[in-house]
C-alpha cells in the first residue's frame, strides 16, 4: 500500500486521557480514580488467576473466593453505593459502572460479572425500594471496614422469568407467594417458595431480591422479595451451572423455601379489603433495573474487541520471526503478517466495531446518568399530584406532545420561533424526562443487542487472526476465552429477541422520530470532512423513509407489513437501526475528541496521528453501517411487492400493486447514499497502513 505522507500518522495505542477526553469524563476526577483502581486488579490477580487455570472449573474455589476481598479493597464493590452508604461517588453512576465493566472484561468478563451480579442483585432496592428498605441494606452492601467484624453482604438477583417486550406473557412465575401468618395488629408472614436457574454469585450470597407471583387471593399480582439467609426455612444454593464461559462467576440452580415477613416486599405494599396489594410488580422493577444495567453488558463486549487489538498487532508482527529467511531488519521479519493487506483490513473491521460499541455504549451510560435525577424528580411531582398506574401512562400521553413541541422549536431558527413557549418547556422537568426517556428507551436495547450479537460475531474473527494461537489455551489476551464468554454476554439479560422486541415498539415512537430527524440534520450540517457523517446521516433519511414506508404497506396479499407477529420486517429493521446508531456515536466521539483534545496540551504529541486515524475509522463504520442499512431496507421494501412483469426495475411500476412514486422516493435515497461511498476504501487503506507503524510495548502488561 502506498505511504500517505499528507497526513499525520497514528504513533501509539490511545492514551487514557485522550480516551477520557473522547468518552468524556476528563472533567471527572473520582472516574479517573476508579479505572486507575479497577486496572491493576483486573491485569493483576484477575489475569494471574485466568493464567493459572482458575477457568478449567465451574466449581467456586477458594482462589475465586478470594477476589471478593479484592474488590471490596479496591473499591469496585463500593462503586454502586452513595456517599451517605459507604460509596465514594456522588450522583448517578452508570458511567462510573460501564468504566468498572469495561476495565474488568478487558481481562475476563466473567470477573466483571461477579463485580455487577451484586449491583443488579441490590439494584431492585436502589430503584424502588422503601426508605426503610434503602436505609438497611445499602449500608450493608458496602464491604466491612477495619474493626468491623460483621460478614460481608453479598446479594444476588434471581429473576428466569419472562422479561418485558419478550413477547410473552410476563406475569407466568415460577416463584410463589403465600400468607402463612396474618394476625390482628400485626405484619402479614409469608411463605416463600422459589426455584432459580442460572443465578449468579449463589456460592457467597447471604441476600436475594427474587421475583414471586401470588398463590394466596389475600395477595394481589407480582413482586420482588428480599430473602436473607437467616430466615427461616430452606435456603439451597443448589449445584453450580456447568457453564463453559465467565467461570470465574458463581452461578448455580437455587431452591428458596422461607418464611419473611411482608415488609421484605421491594417497594413496600398496601391492604385494601384484605388483600395485600405490592406497590410494585415484579416487571415494573425489573424493566426499571435493567434498562441500566443492559448497558454494562453490551459494553464488556466491546472490550473484548478492544483488548484483542495490540495481541494482534504483536503476533501479525512476529509470526515469521526465527526462521531462515526473516533477518532482522527485512520486512518479513519487522513486520510478518503484516505485509499482507488482508489481515489489515481485518483487523481495521475489529477495531473500528470496537470503537463504535465503545462509544454507543458509554454514551448510553452518560444519557441515564442525566435521566436518572429527572426520574426522580418526575416520580416525585406525581406523587405530591397523587397519580399513579395507569394515571402515569395518561398524564405522559399529555407530555409527550409537549416534548416533541419542544424538541420541534429547539430546531428552529431563532428568529421565528415561539421562545416564550420553549423556555417553558425547557424548564419543565416533566417534558425533558421524556425526551431523555425516549431516547433511553432505544438506546438501551440498540447498545446491548448490537454490541454483544455483533461484537461476538467480529470477536470471532479477532480470534482467527491470531491463526492456530487462536485456540490455544496460552493464546495472548486471552482471545479464546472472551470469545466464548462473548456468546452469554449476547444471552445476559434477554437475548437478541428481547431487545429487538423492544426496539420495534420504542423507536417508532413520535417523540424518539423527532429527535431522529434532528439528529441527521445535525450530521449533515457537521463540520467533519472525512468522518463519514454523509455516509450515516444518508443511511439514516433511507432508514426513516423505509420505516414509515413500512409501517403504512401491505404485502401482495393485503396484509400489514410493519405489525407486532411479522418479526420478519421489524426485527430487521432493528438491526439496521442499531448499526446507524453506533456509526452516529462513533462520529460524535471522535469529533469531540478533536475539539476537547485541542485544548489540552497532555494529548498534543498524540492526538493529530490518532485523531486522523480514528477519522478513517469513523469512515469504515459508517461505510459498512449504510451497506447493512441499504441491504435491509432493499430486502423489505421491494421484497414484498409482486415480482415485475418484465426484468427492468425501471418498469417495475408495471407490476401490480407497486407504487411508481414511492418506489423512485426509495432509489433517490438508496442513490444519494452510493454517491456518499465515494473514497472511503482510500480510508481503510490509510488506516490499514497505520497498523503497520504504530508502537506497541514490548510485552503484554497481564500474563497470558
Amino acid at each position: 500500500m502506498a505511504a500517505t505522507d499528507t497526513l499525520p500518522s497514528l504513533q501509539t495505542l490511545p492514551s487514557d486521557q485522550l480516551r477520557a477526553l473522547q468518552w468524556r469524563f476528563a472533567d471527572r476526577y473520582d472516574l479517573a480514580m476508579i479505572v486507575q483502581s479497577v486496572r491493576p486488579i483486573a491485569r493483576g490477580p484477575v489475569a494471574r488467576l485466568v493464567a493459572q487455570g482458575g477457568r478449567n472449573t465451574h466449581e467456586w474455589t477458594a482462589e475465586k473466593n478470594a477476589l471478593l476481598a479484592i474488590y471490596d479493597e479496591s473499591g469496585i464493590t463500593a462503586a454502586f453505593l452513595n456517599p451517605e452508604f459507604g460509596g465514594f461517588i456522588e450522583g448517578p453512576k452508570n458511567l462510573a459502572l460501564a468504566l468498572v465493566a469495561f476495565e474488568l472484561s478487558w481481562v475476563d468478563a466473567g470477573a466483571a460479572t461477579c463485580s455487577l451480579a451484586s449491583n443488579l442483585g441490590v439494584a431492585p432496592i436502589h430503584e424502588r425500594g422503601t426508605a426503610e428498605q434503602v436505609a438497611h441494606y445499602m449500608p450493608l452492601v458496602s464491604p466491612p471496614g477495619p474493626g468491623d467484624s460483621r460478614e460481608a453482604t453479598r446479594v444476588a438477583f434471581a429473576l428466569t422469568e419472562p422479561i418485558p417486550f419478550v413477547g410473552v406473557e410476563t406475569g407466568l412465575l415460577s416463584g410463589k407467594m403465600r400468607i402463612v401468618e396474618w394476625e390482628d395488629g400485626k405484619e402479614p408472614m409469608l411463605h416463600i417458595d422459589k426455584r432459580g436457574r442460572f443465578i449468579t454469585n449463589m456460592d457467597f450470597a447471604n441476600v436475594v431480591t427474587a421475583a414471586v407471583d401470588s398463590a394466596d387471593p389475600r395477595i394481589k399480582g407480582s413482586c420482588i422479595v428480599i430473602l436473607e439467609k437467616t430466615d427461616p426455612g430452606s435456603w439451597d444454593a443448589g449445584v453450580p451451572t456447568r457453564k463453559m464461559v465467565h467461570q470465574l462467576s458463581s452461578t448455580c440452580d437455587p431452591v428458596f423455601n422461607l418464611k419473611v415477613p411482608a415488609s421484605r416486599i421491594v417497594g413496600g405494599y398496601t391492604v385494601k379489603d384484605g388483600v395485600i396489594i405490592p406497590n410494585f410488580s415484579h416487571g415494573e422493577i425489573i424493566e426499571a433495573v435493567f434498562r441500566r444495567t443492559r448497558v454494562t453488558v453490551g459494553l464488556m463486549t466491546s472490550s473484548k474487541l478492544l483488548s484483542a487489538i495490540e495481541p494482534i498487532i504483536r503476533y501479525q508482527r512476529s509470526r515469521f520471526r526465527g526462521g531462515e529467511t526473516g533477518t532482522p531488519g527485512s520486512p518479513r521479519y519487522d513486520l510478518g503478517l503484516q505485509t499482507k493487506q488482508d489481515v489489515l483490513h481485518r483487523l481495521i473491521d475489529v477495531w473500528a466495531t470496537g470503537e463504535a460499541g465503545a462509544a454507543l455504549g458509554f454514551e448510553t451510560a452518560r444519557l441515564f446518568d442525566r435521566l436518572d435525577p429527572l426520574d426522580r424528580e418526575k416520580d416525585r411531582l406525581f406523587a405530591e399530584q397523587g397519580i399513579s398506574g395507569r394515571g402515569v401512562l395518561k398524564a405522559f400521553a399529555r407530555i409527550q406532545q409537549d416534548a416533541i413541541d419542544c424538541v420541534t422549536l429547539q430546531r428552529q431558527p431563532e428568529a421565528g420561533r415561539d421562545q416564550a413557549r420553549l423556555d417553558l418547556l425547557e424548564s419543565n422537568p416533566l417534558v425533558q424526562y421524556a425526551i431523555l426517556d425516549a431516547q433511553a428507551n432505544v438506546f438501551c436495547p440498540a447498545c446491548k443487542l448490537w454490541n454483544t450479537g455483533y461484537g461476538a460475531t467480529v470477536m470471532r474473527e479477532a480470534v482467527s487472526l491470531m491463526g492456530g494461537y487462536g485456540i490455544t489455551e496460552d493464546c495472548p489476551g486471552f482471545l479464546p476465552h472472551k470469545w466464548m464468554d462473548a456468546q452469554l454476554e449476547a444471552t445476559y439479560e434477554g437475548p437478541e429477541a428481547v431487545q429487538r422486541r423492544q426496539l420495534s415498539v420504542t423507536m417508532t415512537s413520535g417523540l424518539f422520530l423527532a429527535q431522529f430527524e434532528g439528529w441527521i440534520t445535525d450530521l449533515e450540517a457537521l463540520q467533519a470532512p472525512g468522518s463519514g457523517a454523509c455516509i450515516t446521516a444518508s443511511a439514516m433519511r433511507l432508514w426513516l423513509w423505509s420505516l414509515r414506508h413500512l409501517q403504512n404497506a401491505t404485502d401482495v396479499h393485503g396484509a400489514k407489513l410493519y405489525q407486532s407477529n411479522r418479526q420478519g420486517v421489524t426485527f430487521p429493521l432493528t438491526d439496521a437501526l442499531c448499526w446507524l446508531m453506533a456509526s452516529r456515536q462513533q462520529i460524535l466521539d471522535t469529533v469531540e475528541l478533536g475539539r476537547s483534545g485541542a485544548a489540552d496540551p497532555s494529548v498534543a504529541d498524540e492526538l493529530p496521528g490518532t485523531l486522523a486515524f480514528f477519522m478513517d475509522l469513523c469512515q469504515v463504520q459508517a461505510a459498512r453501517a449504510a451497506g447493512e442499512t441499504a441491504r435491509i431496507c432493499s430486502e423489505l421494501v421491494l421484497g414484498y411487492l409482486a415480482k415485475p412483469a418484465v426484468a427492468c426495475a425501471c418498469c417495475a411500476d408495471a407490476a401490480p400493486g407497486v407504487d411508481a412514486t414511492a418506489l423512485q422516493a426509495f432509489s433517490g435515497h438508496r442513490a444519494r447514499l452510493d454517491a456518499c461511498l465515494y473514497g472511503f476504501r482510500l480510508a481503510k487503506d490509510r488506516a490499514a497502513n497505520a497498523l503497520t507503524s504504530v508502537m506497541i510495548p514490548e510485552a503484554l502488561d497481564y500474563p497470558v
